[in-house]
């Protein structure tokens, strides 16, 4: 039995494969009923999978304000795209499992900005964790912004001097 390694979520993350590809990196085959069942409890989460209630009226706000919209996750493959096929079309996205980076390392960062075609200093990053989407972002030159949905806040709580 194979123990877990410290960076393994960094391997899993930043790997754009499924259950078959990530387990043949940590020298593991996933028997046949076991991918099945593992497959089908996936497909039932991404299922699951909704955007905050404020989030595409805020992202259309936004961008009726004259910003420039992108999205910096760790996601997964499978939940990347999950999450993509329910955003309105964004300009820029950097993903963990594209990039081969997962925040708060710099080059998702920079995968980030290249896409925007703009400087670090001008982007503000908002993320609910308080490493990887504040400190992160901040020691990469940007501005950034906590947003606490645990307790409730909302968008509008954050960026009430921008909208």
């Amino acid at each position: 039995m194979r123990k877990p390694a410290p960076d393994d979520s960094t391997v899993i993350l930043s790997t754009f494969g499924g259950f078959t590809e990530v387990a043949k990196l940590f020298g593991k085959d996933i028997p046949a009923q076991l991918l099945q069942e593992l497959n089908e409890d996936l497909r039932d989460d991404l299922r699951a999978i909704t955007l905050y209630e404020d989030t595409t009226s805020t992202l259309e706000r936004l961008r009726q304000s004259g910003f420039k919209l992108a999205l910096c996750s760790n996601l997964a493959k499978p939940y990347g795209e999950a999450v993509f096929s329910r955003l309105p079309k964004l300009e820029a996205y950097a993903w963990s499992y594209e990039v081969g980076s997962i925040k708060p390392e710099p080059q998702i960062y920079q995968c980030l900005i290249d896409q925007l075609n703009c400087e670090a200093e001008e982007v503000l990053f908002i993320g609910d964790t308080p490493i990887a989407d504040v400190s992160g972002p901040i020691a990469f030159g940007m501005s950034a912004r906590l947003i606490d949905r645990k307790n409730g806040q909302k968008f509008s709580d954050i960026l009430c001097d921008l909208l």
